[in-house]
């Protein structure tokens, strides 16, 4: 890391083609690139999934992102090209345009490159150059607005040779393909698309494309976390990229700290769910339909991470399958009152489940006073799914999990089901109960100054059950009874 890499050692020992340099100096970016709403640590889930694709021209760059892009079809995707941020021409350089090297690393404005992918990795739309390889200017056409993305993919020859560009990125592809391969493709793309001599595309090749992929293409091969021969045609190195994609996409910062903490893999299904229920506008009907819907799923999600015996069974083909038989010992704990919104999806999941209840009262936030607990006799023989859809400052919960422990359930018997959470609750109680497991299907932001969970969705008990927070008082005096 020290020593120089093998792109310096070249530029410092060999003269450059004719490329028509920019001497306009380094321009400084600002370091302050937005506030976070709690700390950088909570908001690094954040940025966006960057993946870098290299290789040399024609070897197939366009087509692998083509190909992760269609596969990745849950997910929203963007496509940046390096050759979008061309530097325009001076009139001098259009006279020598056959002279000019395209394929040097100063044929490119990397600073505004590196500007646009700041502003994408702070969830920021940018536009996006539009270079018309005719005028060879960037503003002969509309600039191409560029959404934030949970993925951006980053094309270009040249997109590892500058370090500053390297360390925005996730994830490095080199796209490896034979010399003889690329150099026949790029005859047939420049002459039927571009309508060129077939005389100047070997010209060119021969003075700048080939020197140029030797000096500073080639060289930043070594930094590629992955490489792919063949290029678009190796369908299994782009199968094995998208599901290691897919892995990371589905892995929140916090995941890595805490390894159990589980966040259900986001979809456009999911997300869109979020949508409605966070909506301040969408109807109590509508809400409790969706609700709904994301608690069954965080519970069959809670649900896997119980304890399985294998079973074969005969099926009715007299052949044998073998397969698992469900956990008999559980229970479920709803944290009054929100947290009843999520018994219903756990009765629709097991059949004759005992369902006990927990009753905190909240006064600011450290006043939490357990006012009320009804829970099943031998819960301290079983696994239980606490339930609460929200996990905030983490104190309620806390409180709960201390009482199911003080009544002889083990820590590790304990599975916290909720829709949110914040960052905060999550150390609070991933730090103290590390074997407790967290189920959830979103991480916010984190808390306001009123200790609310933002962006959230505001108070879910009265969303969901359309009642005030003066209900609460009434609930305190006659608390609905466990099942039995």
């Amino acid at each position: 890391m020290g020593s120089k890499s093998v792109v310096d050692m070249i530029e410092a020992s060999s003269g450059v083609h004719f490329s028509g340099f920019h001497m306009n100096g380094l321009q400084t970016r600002d370091p302050d690139m937005g506030q976070p709403t709690t700390s950088a640590a909570d908001n690094m889930h954040k940025q966006p999934f960057v993946i870098g694709v290299a290789g040399g021209a024609a070897s197939g760059k366009t087509t692998v992102c083509d190909l992760i892009i269609q596969q990745l079809h849950d997910q929203r995707v963007v496509l940046v090209n390096q050759d979008s941020f061309y530097h325009n021409l001076t009139e001098v350089e259009l006279t020598r345009v056959h002279e000019y090297n395209f394929d040097h690393p100063d044929a490119f404005d990397t600073e505004k490159l590196l500007s646009a992918m700041e502003e994408l990795r702070h969830w920021k739309a940018v536009d996006i150059p539009n270079y018309d390889f005719k005028s060879y200017k960037n503003n002969v056409f509309p600039a191409r607005r560029v959404n934030p993305s949970d993925v951006i993919l980053l094309e270009g020859i040249l997109a590892f040779h500058d370090p500053r560009v390297r360390d925005l990125m996730n994830m490095k592809i080199f796209v490896d393909t034979d010399a003889d391969v690329r150099l026949a493709r790029r005859i047939r793309r420049d002459t039927v698309e571009k309508g060129r001599d077939i005389a100047a595309v070997l010209d060119q090749y021969s003075k700048f494309v080939k020197p140029a992929f030797d000096d500073f293409i080639l060289p930043t091969k070594k930094y590629a976390d992955i490489i792919i021969p063949r290029g678009g045609d190796n369908h299994v190195a782009v199968d094995l990229i998208v599901q290691h994609i897919r892995t990371k996409l589905g892995q929140h910062d916090l995941c890595k700290i805490y390894p159990n903490l589980y966040v259900i893999q986001a979809t456009f299904q999911i997300r869109g769910m979020h949508t409605l229920i966070r909506d301040s506008q969408t109807t109590k009907h509508d809400f409790v339909f969706y609700a709904d819907r994301l608690i069954r799923l965080v519970v069959e999600h809670g649900l896997g991470h119980l304890p399985f015996t294998e079973k074969p069974v005969v099926t009715p083909t007299g052949s044998v399958y073998t397969g698992v038989d469900f956990c008999k010992r559980l229970c479920g704990v709803s944290v009054i009152r929100s947290g009843e919104s999520m018994e219903n999806a756990l009765r629709a999941c097991c059949k004759g489940i005992k369902i006990g209840k927990i009753l905190i009262h909240r006064e600011g936030d450290n006043g939490q006073q357990l006012i009320y607990e009804k829970l099943p006799l031998d819960i301290s023989d079983r696994h239980v799914l606490l339930l609460d859809p929200i996990l905030g400052t983490g104190n309620s919960a806390v409180q709960a999990i201390l009482l199911l422990i003080s009544k002889g359930v083990p820590e590790g018997n304990i599975i916290f089901l909720n829709l949110i959470s914040a960052p905060q609750g999550v150390h609070v109680v991933c730090k103290r109960f590390p074997r407790i497991k967290i189920v959830t299907s979103e991480i916010d932001n984190g808390l306001n100054e009123d200790f609310r969970v933002i962006p959230g969705m505001g108070e879910f008990g009265d969303r969901y059950f359309g009642t005030d927070d003066d209900d609460l008082d009434v609930m305190a005096a006659a608390p609905s009874q466990a099942s039995k």
